[in-house]
């Protein structure tokens, strides 16, 4: 059984957690429910995300089962307010050291920074961010990667590049038929990019 902890705060993107929400949750469908998925919060009440989605978490930081997959979605929130709250970082830092993988998207990776999980590793953020992170120091920023592995850490480029790094480490976890499997079920086929076609 695997179980992912997707982390929401105030001013996080939505696609950052919701692309990868529905890999998870399809991967656990299509594994007849044996996984699970759950998002968590500094507190119980419902969060307002960068778009005004408001999401009600199911746990605290307190009060959330055994993580085996830690995510943490960018935004606003992530990169301008999350980094100063100890609470939040001192919980990411906690925590990652206890779950199998890290998993951020787009400027999540500031979070993972301030929290450690992201110092001396190889990262990818959003590509208008990328040069404010390497300003931080003590990491190295990919440039031109939707996604990046380094070690346990798995971080991606903004929003739509989530499902991408989503999908990889369902392959890793439960294979790659099976990754394949939730690409199909999600109809994600991302190319060609839009190019302004008529419809068929």
């Amino acid at each position: 059984m695997t179980t992912y902890g997707l982390l929401v705060f105030e001013d996080a993107e939505e696609l950052d957690f919701v692309g990868p929400w529905e890999v998870f949750t399809v991967s656990a469908r299509l594994r007849d429910g044996a996984d699970s998925a759950v998002l968590i919060a500094e507190h119980p009440g419902p969060v307002r995300c960068n778009k005004g989605l408001r999401v009600l978490p199911d746990h605290t930081l307190d009060d959330h089962p055994p993580l085996d997959v830690l995510h943490v979605p960018g935004g606003r929130g992530a990169r301008e307010v999350q980094p100063h709250n100890p609470v939040v970082t001192d919980w990411i830092g906690k925590t990652a050291g206890q779950t199998a993988w890290v998993h951020g998207v787009c400027t999540g990776t500031f979070l993972l920074h301030a929290a450690g999980p992201a110092r001396g590793r190889r990262v990818a953020t959003h590509w208008s961010h990328e040069d404010t992170l390497q300003a931080l120091g003590d990491v190295t920023v990919v440039r031109d990667a939707r996604y990046v592995v380094d070690g346990n850490l798995i971080t991606s480029q903004g929003v739509s590049a989530g499902i991408d790094s989503a999908l990889w480490l369902v392959g890793r976890l439960h294979g790659r038929d099976h990754a394949r499997a939730v690409r199909r079920y999600i109809q994600y086929d991302p190319a060609p990019p839009y190019l302004a076609d008529e419809p068929v």
